[in-house]
């Protein structure tokens, strides 16, 4: 199993609400994703968080995301504007033992 933290740190005033967007829009989808905000370290920090059985899966997820369905349409849709609530952003993964 992996986990792979997406982690953004948003602009001054808006992890709260890079967060609630995140929450909103991986609520729709299939896959379970825990949405985090930092309450120590550096300010601004927002984590999401999802696991997958294998790389091939991560895999599969992605390329899911980069179809044109009208699933994937309506969460770009919500999603449109979101590169403007970050300045940076990385991703880590991480197997599970």
């Amino acid at each position: 199993m992996i986990v792979v933290h997406d982690t953004f740190i948003a602009k001054p005033g808006n992890a709260s609400k890079l967060a609630k967007l995140f929450k909103e829009v991986m609520a729709d989808g299939e896959e379970h994703v825990e949405v985090l905000t930092d309450m120590t370290g550096q300010y601004n920090r927002v984590i999401m968080v999802s696991k997958y059985e294998n790389l091939a899966a991560f895999e599969a997820s992605f390329q899911k995301y980069m179809q044109d369905t009208p699933e994937m349409q309506k969460m770009r849709e919500k999603m449109k504007g979101y590169t403007d609530m970050y300045q940076a952003g990385s991703r880590e993964i991480f197997r599970i033992w």
